[in-house]
């Protein structure tokens, strides 16, 4: 009887294998990290983008995921701490991502070495151009014009559009400055650029001066450049310091136009800066929130970013939102394109996600009225130019879209990347 009972155990044990192996496969999970700024010195932007990176993988879950596998997105704020940014790095790779979501540019750069010997994706909202020459930095990426190309890109838009208009157009030359925090990696990562760019269109180019991101008083700033009178400013700081410093101008009637980089440029700036903010140019690389087209039509996806922000964050009222939530979605766009190629050609590991994933990417478009994106395996400059909108009469509206290789070629493929 014993005898009988123990075959009759094995053809069970047989029996639920083979159901193991013959029935349904069940699917994996994908882990990806995020490393988010919400209380540090650029929460005021950072916020907006990790809500943002939550709601986006939330719709590509429900859409998919990775060919069919769930994500789980796991992220911590750092508050802008590069040691915070290393910690919670090494942590998210012992749980096994297999790419991470990045937030500030001295902890993406910081990070940069460690992960091109992990051969970990670092998809971050850094886009500073030091991150672009995948010989130092391989497995860094973004959606964005860089920095390097937005400050090109707004100070050529101003020089075309905004001083043939000047009264002394033509008697003597453009004078140009800059405000930003010079210790801040992010805020300096593109003065190499802009000044160089200065002087090559024939700008006379004054002395930079310091704005902390915290700033809430620049006058002494203000003071010192009204001593040298330029006719367009560039500031490279966060929303809030931005705004803070136009006021100060705007009551000290420096008289001065202001051309910003993207992570001051945003629907907060008029709330913030008021009268100050009228005729200020930014870099945008992509739609501001719920932003619609010319012909009165959402840009391609940004339906769906207005339809998740409501979904999963109802207590935040649509007029609140910030275009960050959009960059944040286009990151989490190209990673999930990067990954599904990937995973088709066999593989979710981390050079397999660069090599046939990122870099296999020819004018991919994100929508959101973000440019087509490109990567190779030698230049990760995602685009060649970027849109500079204007804040005029209580709207944001298209001034001008700089291609930059097309208007410079050869400096552009033999002298601008990487800085």
């Amino acid at each position: 009887m014993r005898k009988k009972w123990k075959v009759l155990l094995v053809f069970f044990i047989i029996g639920a294998v083979g159901l193991c192996f013959n029935g349904p496969v069940l699917a994996e999970t994908v882990k990806v990290g995020g490393i988010m700024d919400t209380t540090g010195a650029t929460s005021d932007v950072g916020k907006d983008y990790a809500f943002g990176m939550v709601e986006a993988f939330k719709y590509i879950n429900e859409n998919g995921g990775i060919n069919g596998n769930k994500v789980k997105y796991t992220w911590f704020d750092y508050g802008y701490r590069i040691p915070e940014a290393i910690t919670r790095y090494k942590f998210l790779k012992r749980m096994g991502v297999v790419a991470i979501m990045g937030w500030g540019t001295g902890d993406t750069e910081a990070l940069s070495p460690t992960v091109n010997q992990d051969k970990l994706p670092y998809v971050s909202a850094s886009y500073s151009a030091h991150l672009t020459d995948p010989a130092k930095s391989k497995y860094n990426f973004f959606f964005s014009s860089d920095y390097s190309t937005n400050a090109r890109a707004c100070l050529t838009a101003w020089f075309d559009k905004k001083w043939p208009q000047h009264p002394d157009y033509g008697k003597r030359k453009p004078r140009f400055a800059c405000c930003y925090m010079s210790a801040s990696p992010y805020c300096n990562a593109p003065i190499k650029a802009i000044r160089d760019h200065a002087t090559m269109l024939g700008f006379e180019v004054g002395a930079d001066q310091d704005v902390s991101l915290f700033a809430l008083d620049a006058k002494s700033q203000i003071n010192a450049l009204k001593e040298f009178k330029p006719d367009v400013v560039w500031h490279g700081n966060t929303t809030m310091s931005v705004s803070a410093t136009m006021r100060d101008a705007y009551s000290l009637g420096l008289g001065a136009d202001w051309i910003i980089n993207n992570w001051g440029f945003d629907e907060n700036l008029p709330r913030l800066a008021g009268p100050a903010a009228e005729g200020a140019i930014g870099a945008t690389p992509c739609a501001f929130f719920g932003q619609k087209q010319p012909d009165g039509n959402y840009y391609k996806n940004m339906d769906k970013v207005v339809e998740y922000a409501a979904k999963y964050n109802p207590g935040i009222p649509p007029e609140k939102r910030l275009n960050r939530t959009v960059q944040a979605w286009a990151d989490a766009l190209i990673f999930w394109e990067a990954a599904n190629r990937a995973d088709k050609a066999g593989s979710l590991d981390g050079e397999t996600i660069k090599t046939k994933g990122f870099e296999t990417m020819r004018n991919f478009e994100i929508g959101l009225g973000s440019s087509p994106v490109s990567y190779t395996a030698t230049d990760h400059r995602p685009t060649t130019g970027c849109l500079v909108q204007e804040y005029r009469n209580g709207a944001f509206n298209e001034l001008s879209r700089v291609d930059l290789k097309a208007r410079w070629p050869e400096k552009w493929a033999n002298e601008w990347q990487g800085w």
